[in-house]
């Protein structure tokens, strides 16, 4: 049996090998099934039953197929399922304002007359940015409350040791502000989640490989050294959010723990792996998190309807067995991804190599399989032809510029001398919940 062992920052040069690449690592090799780590995954129920809007480019409904597709290669049997509860409105409010939260719940359509729906829509735009991008669909609140609520549940039971990994799919919606929507996202579920691993974790690492900047986490923790937050994206023009810049790098207390990885269209497999392990592993050596945080957007992958990317779904996923390799609680989330086949496909296989399972490339028969047409395969090509605009050169300087930020991150920071997250405080009086 072969193992490849992929080099790291400490043992290689920046660009790697890539002929295995796209062979997935046999984790039957070098971990034995007494030691395999307790897998936990949240799936709420009905939440891929929700619909955006016939143009609008978010499906939900990709997470009912990466599901099945779990459960049609028995990846279950290596982890337990969950269907969490609903989250309430107030734990909503341990990061995000009572006014928009409050907004969020009356605005239901079916319960309005003409008028007063149109007058409230017409305010919720101006004050909280519903609209095109986040549209005020049926039932908007109750699938808020899905998602986060599985990011939530996902949360306690890392921070009371049930799991040592645990999914939720659903959630990783990082745009949204603390007082209103923004990028397809209302409530974030990620912030609230990390407020809850704050609870018992003293640092806390947040990874983003959505083809988006992760700017409402950012923002988020911008003035606080116990997240660390770092964002692989698109950055330049006009793309979406605008922001995720080099320079962006914290402030106050947080200044050096906001780290930006600001990248060019068409960058692949090659290019990316290698700047994401030189990068990842230097900040968790620097940072020694206690437990990470990692948004998986699938909008990242090749021949997404809105990305500029051309990563296959192998190098995606190493990123997710990389970050894995480290062996610290870790809450995995979904995030962008707007070809629904290419995300069930990248979820699902992420979901083997989280629970250590080498699965075929021929995908076994759900209902949905005609989605997978026409090669009906895990690994399907995905170059999405963009020229990699992303040289050598460029990603080096990036990679400095990161290690630059790090060095002033002397060591661990000592949490006893430092600010606590805003909105954290009441957090900590509460009891947790079991």
């Amino acid at each position: 049996m072969t193992v490849h062992d992929y080099p790291t920052f400490s043992d290689s040069p920046f660009f790697f090998d890539n002929r295995f690449l796209s062979i997935p690592e046999d984790e039957a090799a070098i971990v034995r099934p007494h030691s395999l780590p307790k897998v936990s995954y949240y799936h709420p129920k009905g939440v891929g039953e929700y619909h955006y809007g016939d143009r609008h480019p978010m499906r939900p409904f990709r997470l009912e197929l990466t599901t099945q597709l779990a459960l049609a290669y028995s990846l279950h049997e290596r982890m337990t399922i969950h269907s969490p509860r609903l989250a309430t409105s107030e734990e909503m409010t341990m990061y995000h304002s009572e006014d928009y939260v409050d907004f969020l719940q009356r605005v239901l359509p079916a319960s309005k007359s003409a008028i007063k729906l149109k007058n409230l829509l017409e305010y919720g735009e101006k004050k909280y940015n519903v609209g095109n991008d986040c549209p005020v669909f049926s039932d908007v609140f109750e699938f808020c409350q899905k998602y986060t609520g599985g990011s939530l549940a996902a949360a306690k039971r890392l921070v009371s040791e049930g799991t040592d990994i645990a999914i939720n799919w659903s959630g990783g919606l990082h745009h949204a502000k603390k007082g209103e929507a923004s990028g397809f996202c209302f409530i974030n579920d990620i912030v609230l989640a990390i407020l809850e691993l704050l609870r018992v974790h003293p640092r806390v690492l947040y990874i983003d490989i959505d083809i988006h900047h992760g700017d409402g986490v950012q923002d988020a923790f911008y003035l606080s050294d116990r997240v660390l937050t770092v964002s692989f994206h698109k950055y330049g023009g006009l793309f979406f959010p605008g922001t995720g810049g080099l320079s962006e790098t914290g402030a106050k207390d947080g200044k050096n723990f906001a780290i930006n990885v600001p990248l060019k269209d068409g960058i692949d497999d090659e290019s990316y792996i290698s700047l994401f392990k030189n990068i990842i592993e230097p900040t968790i050596s620097r940072f020694r998190p206690s437990a990470i945080v990692l948004q998986c957007g699938a909008d990242s992958l090749g021949a997404d309807r809105l990305g500029t990317f051309n990563l296959s779904i192998a190098a995606h996923g190493e990123c997710v067995r990389f970050v894995k390799s480290f062996g610290l609680p870790l809450l995995v989330l979904g995030g962008g991804g707007y070809r629904i086949s290419s995300v069930a496909r990248c979820w699902a296989y992420e979901t083997g190599i989280l629970t250590g399972v080498k699965m075929p490339d021929q995908l076994p028969r759900t209902k949905y399989h005609e989605y997978y047409a026409p090669d009906y395969s895990l690994h399907p090509p995905l170059a999405g032809g963009k020229e990699n605009k992303n040289s050598p050169v460029d990603l080096e300087k990036i990679r400095i510029a990161v290690m630059e930020k790090l060095r002033y991150i002397a060591a661990a920071p000592s949490v006893q001398m430092q600010e606590i997250p805003p909105g954290l405080e009441d957090l900590l009086k509460t009891r947790q919940d079991d």
